[in-house]
């Protein structure tokens, strides 16, 4: 599965082919201003629910955006903004977008779900596309750091066939996937590159246990009363 999920990557790169018009940063930087408002000025969101751009491929983005304007992605927001964007005008912003630096988004998300979903990027093949980081490639998403409640939102429409898909393969791609595993991978893809961390109990950590016994202290106490805190 792996090696033909790489030759449908490789298919519809070559189909896509290299971008027909030389790209402009600077105009790509004014036209982004109306999306500033959902995308942020850079384009790193910070709206729960919305995508950030910063660091997309540029065929990602530009795929997007085609898509649209076309009607073969819907969502009444971007709909009206994609439908005035000339080809000229994609190409500008999928370069700009793609030339910004990615921030990471807050963490939501609860370790030990980050941490069971990693594996998972592995075992269903999203390294293969998306990279081993995670961090895309051509028409393939970055997904590291990406907002988890967008990435939970996408992933369950592509299970139920109802997001808008280039090639099919994230459609099959989600098939297997039951609804905890779901949750799981979009903590997973969420956290990715961030640094390990360790839930355990502010109270537990003063002393007054070893290591071991307040592991297991955490564990067996109110989520509310633990926090989380970096190795």
């Amino acid at each position: 599965m792996v090696g033909g999920l790489s030759i449908a990557v490789a298919l519809v790169a070559t189909a896509i082919g290299p971008p027909a018009l030389a790209a402009d940063l600077e105009a790509g930087r004014r036209k982004a201003e109306p999306c500033a408002a959902c995308h942020g000025r850079d384009g790193n969101a910070t709206i729960p629910g919305t995508p950030s751009l910063a660091g997309q491929p540029v065929y990602f983005t530009h795929w997007q955006l085609i898509k649209y304007r076309d009607g073969r992605r819907k969502d009444p927001v971007m709909a009206p903004f994609a439908a005035i964007l000339s080809d000229a005008d994609m190409a500008d912003l999928s370069a700009y977008y793609a030339a910004q630096r990615p921030k990471r988004r807050p963490a939501v998300t609860d370790p030990a779900r980050v941490a069971a979903g990693r594996p998972l990027a592995d075992l269903h093949h999203c390294t293969s596309c998306h990279r081993p980081g995670l961090v895309g490639q051509e028409q393939a998403a970055r997904l590291a750091g990406q907002d988890f409640d967008y990435l939970l939102r996408l992933l369950r429409a592509f299970k139920a066939r109802t997001a808008s898909d280039l090639d099919g393969t994230m459609t099959v791609a989600t098939q297997p996937l039951t609804d905890d595993e779901i949750d799981a991978e979009g903590a997973g893809l969420a956290g990715a590159g961030r640094r390990p961390q360790r839930v355990y109990c502010a109270l537990a950590a003063r002393g007054s246990l070893s290591r071991t016994r307040r592991r297991a202290s955490c564990r067996a106490m109110m989520r509310r009363r633990c926090r989380v805190v970096k190795v």
